[in-house]
């Protein structure tokens, strides 16, 4: 039996704080518990009361006879503190506490909460909040309502967790107006012990549940542990499908720093990866949340991305085409055998091509045939049904006409029935029989589209690890003989060294300090060479009039030498300037980017995109997290808009994809083995044509400092 059985499926749940005053939260949880129809038995724990609402009050939790299985607590946080200990010593299994004035508040309620966390981890009790609005689960077996909205939504299929008590009442209304049923629905406050990953592992255990929504504003997990157990909840035979909505999405959480990569990074990009590497499909709004949702509900999967088109009305239908195309899908081509079938049913003036019009006078059965003849094509994976209220239109008819047809088809049948009074009727039936409905094309194709990506998800290509050996003893000598120096910028010379004992190549340079030398050093690695400012002061060298390429002979690397170190000194009068960086001129590729930054929450993660100097202008780039291997780093290159440029153009030849792989995972390997990496760029990484490798042209590396440690 799972600890949290106490808490979702409760024999007896005693009220600790009950009142007898209407309007206080004691009072109105345990009205909305009675008023549910709670299955089990219910014990108000008031000492000043003799009764509430009629149910015959105790003095404490001690006083009830019989063993609790829940314990609802709505006392201030002192007077908490004083419960949870006699709930312990009664032997309860869960405890909600719904009040507020813990870690939110700081000071003595942080204090609070943590005794609370740590007598309750060691009696093996689970508990959910404190500051939370409670917990309800419709099924008629339990009817519990135990928290503070009076709306007890209905049974289905999907559960809910939120950290926002008040965004729950919200919910709670939208799911009532949407006809949209729960299975089990909690709200989990503040932490203290229960988690979005507790709950993700009793829903995924939950027969009932097959799809799990999140509004989540932080995570309180590492990384690393999250992902790894929600990937597996996500992927398999029985996979439970989660979506989320992430509060505090803005930029502005995104530190100045001194690489690209940590300018880009934020708190949004990081949950972005974390949410793709576990197989979460993440949500814009609410809104999305749900229709993403109702689609997954209906446990129909498309197995391809064709779609095709059914509608009243010319313009949704064109709405209906393009959102599905920027969803990832695409229309279906009928067959022959199709087109003329649909010929049969509909009037001349109908459209037989995806999308199908079958014209603003369609009855029922024009719908009906349509539909069915389109489903029955093999080139069509799902079908988009649109409908538009006209004089003719008989919503509820065609909604029954839709109903009886998806009974009986595993391809899933979406439907957007526009309008609201005129429609009302068609759409409440849809609702009750499971068939996704929603109010315009646009919210349809999205979440096909959705659909569409927990499928590739599911059958997505497992490949086996990469082989691959690090001189990892050498890295971790270097880094320290620098850090000891009292280094905490690392350019292309000394970064490259480490570079080196994790697979990467790297180009012959050297340090000038003079136009001589510059000289000489090109005449010996080979021209043509590139010329590169060497300066802890100046880290994006290009800025600074501070490098020079293509340079094919010794008078004009001497030049090059005087202009650059010119241009330093009136870029920055004060930088300390270690030379020239002389370097054999990189073989042609295309230009990416590989970087890491290290997250206070997240720790290190991994950058990837599109690279060369507007990066931070197109920020194509995608980040991930740990656990880093092969198939992360795939799905990682293949997730940028700009991956079509490195498959190859108009006949130009692919990159080699799988060196980048390499390097990602190469990367990450390196930051795990030298934690006191801050921040990297590999700016540009050259890729050269398949099978040819990849070459690092530049590198910056930041340790952190002393003070740092």
């Amino acid at each position: 039996m799972d600890k949290l059985d106490a808490i979702f499926s409760p024999e007896t749940i005693a009220v600790v704080g009950a009142s007898t005053q209407k309007g206080k939260v004691g009072h109105d949880i345990f009205a909305n518990i009675l008023s549910g129809g709670y299955t089990g038995t219910l014990y108000p724990v008031n000492p000043k009361a003799k009764s509430v609402l009629s149910v015959k009050c105790y003095t404490g939790i001690a006083a009830i006879p019989d063993p609790i299985d829940l314990a609802m607590i709505i006392l201030p946080p002192r007077a908490a503190l004083g419960s949870v200990k006699e709930c312990i010593k009664k032997g309860v299994k869960g405890i909600v506490i719904v009040s507020a004035g813990f870690k939110e508040v700081g000071g003595e309620g942080l204090e609070i909460e943590n005794q609370i966390k740590a007598l309750c981890t060691e009696a093996g009790v689970r508990v959910v909040g404190p500051n939370c609005l409670g917990v309800i689960n419709p099924s008629p077996k339990i009817s519990l309502n135990a928290s503070f909205s009076a709306r007890m939504p209905k049974p289905g299929n999907v559960s809910f967790i939120s950290q926002s008590g008040a965004l729950c009442t919200a919910v709670l209304d939208y799911a009532a107006d949407k006809g949209f049923g729960f299975s089990k629905f909690i709200s989990i406050g503040n932490k203290a012990d229960v988690d979005e990953l507790d709950l993700l592992r009793y829903y995924h255990n939950d027969p009932d549940t097959d799809v799990v929504m999140i509004y989540m504003e932080e995570l309180s997990r590492p990384a690393e542990e999250f992902i790894s157990e929600v990937r597996e909840m996500t992927s398999g035979t029985n996979p439970t499908h989660v979506i989320a909505i992430k509060s505090g999405t803005s930029a502005a959480g995104a530190a100045a720093a001194a690489s690209h990569t940590g300018a880009l990074a934020g708190s949004d990009v990081m949950y972005d990866g974390l949410f793709s590497m576990a197989g979460i499909i993440r949500c814009k709004s609410v809104n999305q949340l749900f229709d993403y949702a109702q689609a997954l509900a209906a446990n129909k999967y498309p197995t391809g991305d064709k779609v095709a088109i059914v509608t009243n009305a010319g313009g949704p239908g064109i709405i209906a085409t393009d959102m599905s195309e920027q969803s990832g899908l695409k229309l279906a081509r009928f067959s022959e055998e199709t087109v003329k079938e649909l010929k049969k049913y509909l009037p001349a003036t109908a459209n037989f091509h995806n999308p199908v019009d079958v014209i603003g006078d369609a009855a029922k059965d024009r719908y009906e045939n349509t539909l069915a003849t389109v489903l029955g094509d093999r080139n069509v994976d799902a079908v988009l049904i649109i409908l538009t209220p006209q004089s003719m239109t008989d919503a509820i008819g065609t909604a029954e006409a839709i109903v009886s047809i998806a009974r009986n088809s595993i391809k899933p049948i979406l439907c957007a029935f526009m309008g609201v009074v005129d429609v009302s009727d068609g759409v409440k039936l849809l609702q009750a029989n499971r068939v996704p409905v929603y109010q315009f094309p646009e919210s349809a194709a999205r979440s096909l589209g959705a659909l569409r990506e927990s499928v590739k998800w599911l059958f997505r290509k497992i490949l086996p690890q990469f082989s691959l050996e690090y001189e990892r003893d050498k890295a971790k000598a270097i880094i320290r003989s620098y850090m000891a120096e009292g280094r905490t910028v690392l350019g292309e010379l000394d970064g490259n060294e480490i570079l080196k004992c994790y697979g990467f190549n790297t180009i012959p340079m050297a340090l000038a300090t003079t136009g001589e030398e510059a000289r000489e050093i090109a005449g010996s690695i080979g021209y043509p060479v590139v010329m590169k400012i060497v300066s802890p002061q100046i880290l994006h060298k290009s800025d600074a009039g501070g490098v020079q390429v293509g340079l094919k002979d010794g008078v004009s690397v001497e030049k090059a030498f005087g202009e650059i170190m010119k241009n330093a000194v009136a870029y920055d009068p004060d930088a300390a300037l270690e030379g020239v960086l002389v370097q054999k001129m990189a073989p042609r590729g295309k230009e990416v980017i590989l970087g890491v930054t290290r997250d206070p929450v997240f720790g290190h993660a991994v950058m990837f995109g599109l690279g060369g100097i507007f990066v931070e202008v197109y920020k194509d780039v995608a980040f991930r997290l740990s656990p880093m291997g092969r198939n992360v780093a795939r799905r990682m290159v293949k997730s940028i808009k700009g991956y079509p440029i490195l498959k190859g153009l108009r006949g130009e030849a692919p990159s080699d994809i799988e060196a980048i792989e390499k390097n990602i995972v190469s990367l990450k390997a390196m930051v795990d083995d030298l934690p006191m990496i801050e921040e990297l760029d590999i700016n540009p990484l050259f890729v050269h044509e398949e099978g040819k490798g990849t070459t690092v042209a530049d590198i910056i590396i930041r340790l952190e400092s002393k003070e740092e440690e």
